[in-house]
């Protein structure tokens, strides 16, 4: 039997549109009548947002190697010019979805509930009045509409901002007809106005229709023929020279000033605007046909987030609930008496964040604690983790936080809260430059009777408080001295100038942990090829890196059963005769952010051959987060905490409402069964928190 070329492009998924597929079940969140009506317009939104950063970071990454003259086919075989047109082609069927679920499902279903998002005028007598004079009060002071003339040639537009283009007809004070003006309209006004109550029912309006009913009182004595609102997205992702940069801090800082205004990599313009003016834009901002997208309602999907929250209806939202803790935890006074004694386990959100506020909170206050050591990725901008480490080094404490300054979009926050931590006294560092410092540790050094002890804390996502209610993600609380060592090694490693570690217990990027997951892998290739009991499960946000591909083709085609629970972009192609039979893959889209990383290998343990091993990380296997980042993945060491993990995975692999399998095309199916219906989210809440009903009613 020929042996297939597991490196051919037939194997692999385009990243881009794989990423796009993921868009694609986002949005059918929002047409899932099961889902309460307020949550599907959030995701609705979310698919917007989604969208745009696709566009800042993924499109205009292509678009500036295919100007540096890079137009080289990627592993699936698609050139750079191929990518873009098969982009275009997606999104716009895409963007079409999301504007006919708004229009045609979400807003007469809101209707229906007392809520109402008024067209365009014309409006009643009363409603236009109220209008007027929230026009004149609040927003036509704030408004500096540009005439456009030799002397004043189209202006600077900002990424993603709301802009209008209106076609004038007549003169102004000195004569002048040049016939067009952009309007724009700044970030401080609210983009989703309330109207007062009439007759029980909520009434809102969008900014867009309000400066569009009364832009003519901005034009005095001239006609206004038509306004069209426009909006374009902008290249956000910063560069910064790792071999020039003498000072990381200074040098984003300058960087931040010009995201706004990055090179143009897309153009939306209302359904309504003309043809003329549709090509007078594209030219302004340089673009093709490719670029432009036209909306069938406001630019910017996402400013109908802002609903959500002005709307107080408790029956159209998910169900509150409270997260819980471990009995080992509840009522516990001290919390690192409970860590000696064995390790502590938390799945986020349904056991509360709260036990690692505690933590550092308690160090901050400890006599007997003497150094706390941190790294930040994302944690907010009010964010009561810096509290606790400002409060820590305050009082004498030897603080240390290591702060990736480059987190995508956090970089101003990280800024300011690197400023606040360094005027407290403590020891404020930036990483490594070229390598992102991605890894979620934090250490306490206490002194106790028998001497220095370090209590660890692990994660597989960020230390944000907010976040932290959205997104699944595993806590490890331990003070096993190997990974305390290892978690001291790795800070060494990162604030001062050593070696790379030898580590026991923990696998770091970008020492070791691609090797280590592939050597993972090709354990249970042998114990398959031996025709011993072999598994794998996965689960991530992203799996795109080819050697870990192969790696698992190879394990497949040895006999090897394996799991991938993969929320975003796949590369792999699952169900291959010969090539991938044995490996299946779901994304799990629901009312929480799948987030946690965890890698299970059986290891011989079905044969007593081995133990099985258990690993949660912060990294995905991307070769990003293999070579790129400083990432880690630790081991579950206690056999109750990986039963209860693996018990978690069970359920996501059973999940029949939430989840979505990966064809062989690159195509997701939902694996819906009515009839017998398993959410795996809600049964975790039910499991763990309290005072929640299911996140979809069977």
């Amino acid at each position: 039997m020929d042996q297939p070329d597991l490196r051919s492009s037939e194997h692999y998924i385009n990243r881009e549109l794989s990423l796009l597929g993921f868009n694609e079940r986002v949005l059918a969140q929002a047409l899932d009548d099961r889902i309460p009506l307020l949550e599907r317009l959030k995701f609705l939104c979310i698919s917007s947002s989604n969208l745009d950063e696709f566009f800042e970071i993924r499109v205009s990454g292509l678009k500036q190697r295919l100007e540096l003259g890079s137009d080289q086919p990627g592993r699936d075989g698609l050139t750079i010019t191929e990518q873009l047109q098969a982009i275009h082609e997606r999104t716009h069927r895409l963007i079409d979805a999301q504007y006919a679920c708004l229009n045609d499902v979400l807003l007469p279903a809101l209707r229906q509930q007392g809520i109402e998002l008024l067209a365009r005028a014309p409006w009643d007598a009363a409603t236009s009045a109220w209008l007027e004079q929230y026009f004149e009060r609040e927003i036509e002071p704030v408004l500096s509409p540009l005439g456009l003339d030799p002397a004043r040639p189209f202006p600077r537009i900002q990424n993603k901002s709301l802009n209008f283009i209106v076609r004038l007809s007549g003169e102004d004070a000195f004569g002048r007809d040049t016939g067009l003006a952009v309007v724009q309209a700044p970030r401080s006004l609210p983009r989703v106005v309330a109207l007062p109550e009439q007759d029980g029912r909520k009434r809102f309006v969008l900014l867009t229709g309000v400066v569009q009913h009364f832009v003519s009182r901005l034009f005095a004595g001239m006609e206004v023929l038509g306004c069209y609102q426009f909006r374009v997205t902008r290249n956000s992702d910063l560069f910064v020279d790792d071999e020039e940069v003498d000072d990381l801090r200074r040098a984003l800082e300058g960087e931040l000033a010009h995201r706004r205004y990055g090179a143009a990599v897309r153009l939306e313009v209302s359904r309504d605007c003309p043809p003329d003016l549709d090509n007078f834009l594209i030219r302004q901002f340089t673009l093709g046909e490719v670029d432009f997208y036209q909306s069938n309602g406001p630019v910017n999907l996402n400013r109908l987030a802002a609903l959500y929250d002005l709307v107080q209806r408790p029956d159209l939202k998910y169900p509150v609930f409270t997260p819980g803790l471990p009995r080992r935890l509840a009522g516990a006074s001290d919390l690192l008496a409970v860590i000696r004694q064995k390790d502590v386990l938390l799945h986020h959100p349904f056991h509360s964040f709260g036990a690692v506020l505690d933590f550092l909170r308690g160090a901050a206050a400890d006599p007997r604690v003497l150094a706390i050591k941190q790294t930040l990725y994302r944690t907010g901008n009010e964010s009561p983790i810096v509290d606790a480490l400002v409060t820590a080094a305050q009082s004498g404490k030897d603080v240390t936080v290591l702060v990736e300054l480059r987190a995508r979009f956090d970089e101003e926050a990280n800024i300011e809260l690197s400023n606040r931590l360094q005027e407290a006294g403590a020891h404020v560092m930036y990483g490594v430059v070229g390598f992102k410092t991605h890894c979620k540790m934090s250490m306490v050094v206490r002194r106790e009777t028998d001497g220095l002890r370090r209590y660890c804390h692990l994660g597989t996502g960020n230390y944000h408080p907010r976040t932290a209610r959205g997104y699944t993600d595993y806590s490890l609380f331990t003070c096993d001295p190997d990974i305390g060592q290892d978690v001291h090694e790795l800070f060494l490693q990162l604030t001062s100038l050593t070696q790379t570690p030898r580590l026991t217990k923990l696998l770091q990027s970008p020492f070791g942990m691609h090797e280590a997951v592939v050597a993972k892998i090709h354990r249970e290739t042998d114990f398959a090829a031996q025709g011993k009991p072999a598994r794998i499960i996965a689960k991530m946000n992203s799996l795109v890196d080819p050697q870990v591909i192969e790696a698992l083709y190879r394990a497949s085609r040895a006999g090897v059963q394996i799991d991938l629970i993969i929320r975003g972009l796949c590369a792999l192609r699952p169900g291959i005769p010969g090539v991938s039979d044995n490996i299946r893959v779901r994304s799990i889209v629901g009312r929480f952010l799948e987030h946690s990383r965890v890698f299970y290998f059986l290891n011989g343990k079905d044969s007593d051959d081995g133990e099985d091993e258990l690993y949660l990380s912060s990294a995905d296997w991307m070769e990003r987060n293999f070579f790129r980042r400083v990432e880690i993945a630790f081991p579950v060491r206690e056999q109750t905490h990986r039963d209860r993990i693996i018990r978690d995975l069970k359920s996501y692999l059973a999940d029949n409402t939430l989840a979505w399998s990966l064809g062989r095309d690159g195509s997701y199916t939902r694996c819906l069964k009515e009839n017998e219906p398993h959410d795996s989210q809600a049964s975790l809440l039910a499991r763990y928190a309290t005072g929640t009903a299911p996140a979809i009613a069977p």
